[in-house]
């Protein structure tokens, strides 16, 4: 951080009004930065009546969107048949349909937060602007201050009162010049985080637009299907019973299908499925949902694997932020693995940032776990692979690592909550909900369906492949 500043001393007649000067200035700006009003009034209603008026409209779509999970799980419940399967298609594509509406006002909705998140970041570069100035008139003081010695100041203040008053005055100074730094980097840290999550919004609203496309996509599918079923099957059940057998894989061909992990390296579906079944054992979890979250067909994420933990391949045309790892929350923790792993830092790749603004990247090896959250669970991992330390790099290590991630994003009280929306069908709620936390975070809600359901649709692929394998 650099100022150009003039540190020449002033006229001693604007030294003996600096103090007061200076503290009205500080005041001032701290009743600006604290003042919860400024927020109020620089907000107007018509915002958050469309946003209220939208998440009314969001709300009615996600209940007939429920309604349409009912159907499907009661066409599920009862097997496979000719009728069951046209009845789950058709509810399919309704539900399709109405998603595809609801991201449509998912999307207008994040367009008012995004230009909310431009507006106070803005607030906030005003705010250090303010306060730098603040800091420049500080420093200027302190300056003309540390010039002015003891017996300078009891000359300059022959009653004793002047005297410890001056010394006062003096303290004071250096008091508002702590505080005023304190405020600067507070308010660059709060910069730094409004920028990624300015970006990741930004992000939220490209995914989306791509979910909507093969959401629509996949409506033209579910009508081909339908119309395939019954153009084969000529509308006779036994006929769509053969239908089913000759579809079905060989165990052989299962067993000897590459499996692409989702931060890089090959397995055979075998190997893979050994990984996710003692991951799955040990979290209590069905191995396919690991698969599916570890698959990289699975994932909507990109450029994955292909970075330098501190350099940002964007900065500085596209990006603001000169790392690709978040410089205090995880390289730190990163440095500190690799010495412990044995791993030259500079030469091991992480994923990359997101280009806009200053969002973050830093996921490791194949679950793609950033550092700090690599260090919650590195401790139980350890204790299911016996890896001493446990490395995200290490297959066993990432499968048992998003095992015990999705675990407890299943368990949490927003898992819990959305799965009770339809008790009949909690476990897949939960499931949905814990795949879109693994991809998203506290932003799940927005991705329970761009992700969370691709995610547990796959691992229900999974499921029917397993279930040939073992047979």
């Amino acid at each position: 951080m650099r100022f150009n500043i003039n540190l020449t001393p002033k006229p001693n007649r604007f030294r003996k009004w600096s103090g007061a000067f200076l503290f009205i200035g500080v005041l001032a700006g701290l009743f600006f930065v604290f003042n919860p009003r400024a927020e109020v009034l620089a907000q107007t209603l018509s915002p958050a009546e469309e946003r209220a008026s939208l998440e009314r409209q969001l709300e009615e779509f996600e209940s007939q969107i429920s309604d349409y999970e009912k159907t499907l799980a009661v066409y599920k419940n009862q097997g496979k048949s000719l009728s069951s399967e046209i009845t789950r298609l058709n509810a399919k594509v309704s539900k399709l349909n109405l998603q595809i509406k609801a991201v449509n006002l998912s999307l207008k909705k994040l367009d008012g937060e995004i230009s909310e998140k431009v507006a106070k970041i803005n607030d906030t570069k005003e705010k250090i602007d303010f306060n730098k100035d603040a800091l420049s008139d500080a420093l200027q003081s302190n300056y003309e201050s540390s010039n002015t010695g003891l017996v300078e100041v009891l000359l300059q203040n022959p009653k004793l009162s002047d005297f410890f008053g001056g010394i006062n005055h003096l303290l004071q100074i250096q008091q508002s010049l702590a505080i005023t730094i304190n405020r600067i980097t507070d308010l660059k840290n709060q910069l730094s985080d409004e920028k990624e999550i300015l970006a990741l919004k930004r992000s939220d609203t490209v995914k989306l637009k791509e979910y909507q496309d093969a959401q629509k996509n996949e409506v033209e599918q579910s009508k081909k299907e339908k119309d395939s079923i019954l153009k084969v099957t000529k509308g006779k059940e036994s006929e769509y019973q053969k239908l089913i057998k000759e579809t079905q894989k060989s165990a052989a061909q299962i067993r000897n299908r590459i499996f692409e992990l989702l931060g890089g390296g090959k397995l055979t579906f075998e190997e893979a499925y050994k990984f996710a079944k003692f991951a799955g054992d040990a979290a209590g979890l069905r191995p396919s949902m690991i698969l599916a979250v570890l698959d990289r067909e699975s994932s909507l994420g990109e450029n994955v694997g292909r970075c330098k933990y501190n350099k940002n391949p964007y900065y500085p045309d596209r990006a603001q932020n000169p790392t690709a790892m978040h410089p205090t929350r995880d390289i730190p923790k990163f440095l500190e693995l690799t010495t412990a792993l044995g791993l030259n830092p500079e030469t091991t790749l992480v994923s990359c940032p997101i280009p806009q603004d200053g969002a973050y990247g830093g996921g490791m090896g194949p679950a793609q776990f950033i550092p700090s959250t690599w260090y919650i669970y590195k401790e139980k991992i350890k204790d299911i692979t016996a890896s001493n330390p446990a490395s995200p790099w290490k297959n066993s290590d990432a499968f048992a690592g998003t095992g015990l991630y999705l675990k407890d994003a299943y368990s949490s009280r927003d898992c819990v909550n959305y799965g009770a929306k339809i008790p009949a069908e909690a476990t897949r709620l939960q499931e949905r909900c814990a795949a879109a936390k693994y991809y998203a975070g506290g932003r799940w809600y927005s991705y329970r369906f761009a992700y969370g359901e691709a995610v547990v649709d796959r691992a229900d692929r999974f499921d029917r492949d397993i279930q040939i394998l073992n047979s």
